[in-house]
C-alpha cells in the first residue's frame, strides 16, 4: 500500500494503524513522492490525501489514470461539499473518506476496494439469493447496455466513461432493473459495508452516475424511492 499524507501526525498514525492491521505500508509526504514511488513500485492500493503541497492528491490521481493505471485509490479529504467530492471521483478516485475519520472506516473501505479488484471465489457466498451473480457478460435494461467483462457501458450509442465504483453500481442496478434496492443492500454489494443512515456516500455516487447517464429530452433512468433506496427503470 502507498500512503500519501502531508500532515506528519496523521501520516504516522495511519501508517502505524495500517501496519498493525497487516498492510505493508510505504508512507510519503507529498504528491511528487507519491508519483515517484507508484512508478517505482506499483502498490496494490493507494491512500491519497487531497490537500498536499505542490502536486495534490487529485493531480496524482489524474496522472495515474491518464497513464492507464487502474490501481484502486481511496482519497482522504477535509472537503465536505458534494462538488469537492465529485472532483475526486472525476479525477478517477474509487472512494473517499472525509476527515476527521474513524480508522475502522478506512479499514472497511480499503477491504471493499481490495475485494473488488482481487475477487475471492468464496465471496459470493454472502450475496443475497434474490440478487443474481455477476456472471453474464452482456446485460441490458432501460436502454442501457453493459459488457461486464470488458467493463464498458453504453446508453444507446453513447459510451459512458465510468469509474470502477460507478460501473459496479450501474451493473447492480441494471441486473435488478425495476426492483427497488434498499440502501443497505447497495452498500453491502458495492462497498461490502453499510456505513449507516448518516452516510452521504451512496447519494454522491448516484448523483454523479445520473449526470453521466442523463440526456436532454430523454427519460431519467435512476429513481429515488424516498426512505428506501433506488431503482433503475425507464419511465
Amino acid at each position: 500500500m502507498l500512503l500519501a499524507e502531508d500532515d506528519r501526525a496523521i501520516r504516522h498514525a495511519l501508517e502505524r494503524a495500517l501496519s498493525l492491521e497487516g498492510y505493508q505500508v510505504t508512507a510519503v509526504a507529498d504528491g511528487v513522492e507519491a508519483l515517484a514511488q507508484a512508478h517505482k513500485t506499483p502498490p496494490d492500493v493507494l491512500l491519497l490525501d487531497v490537500m498536499m503541497p505542490g502536486i495534490d492528491g487529485l493531480q496524482v490521481c489524474r496522472v495515474l489514470r491518464a497513464e492507464g493505471d487502474r490501481t484502486p485509490i481511496l482519497m482522504l479529504t477535509a472537503l465536505v461539499e458534494t462538488a469537492d467530492r465529485i472532483a475526486g471521483l472525476d479525477a478517477g478516485a474509487d472512494d473517499y473518506v472525509v476527515k476527521p475519520f474513524d480508522v475502522e472506516e478506512v479499514f472497511a473501505r480499503l477491504r471493499a476496494l481490495l475485494r473488488r479488484t482481487s475477487p475471492d471465489p468464496g465471496a459470493m457466498a454472502d450475496v443475497p439469493k434474490e440478487l443474481p451473480a455477476a456472471s453474464d457478460r452482456q446485460i441490458e435494461a432501460a436502454g442501457l447496455r453493459m459488457d461486464v467483462q470488458a467493463r464498458r457501458a453504453w446508453r444507446g450509442e453513447r459510451e459512458l466513461e465510468l469509474t470502477r465504483t460507478e460501473f459496479e453500481l450501474l451493473e447492480l442496478l441494471v441486473r435488478n432493473a425495476g426492483i427497488v434496492l434498499d440502501h443497505s443492500t447497495i452498500y453491502d454489494r458495492i462497498w461490502g459495508y453499510d456505513f449507516g443512515p448518516g452516510s452521504k456516500n451512496l447519494a454522491v455516487y448516484v448523483g454523479y452516475l445520473r449526470r453521466k447517464l442523463d440526456e436532454p429530452g430523454a427519460p431519467a433512468l435512476i429513481h429515488t424511492v424516498r426512505g428506501v433506496g433506488y431503482v433503475l427503470r425507464e419511465d
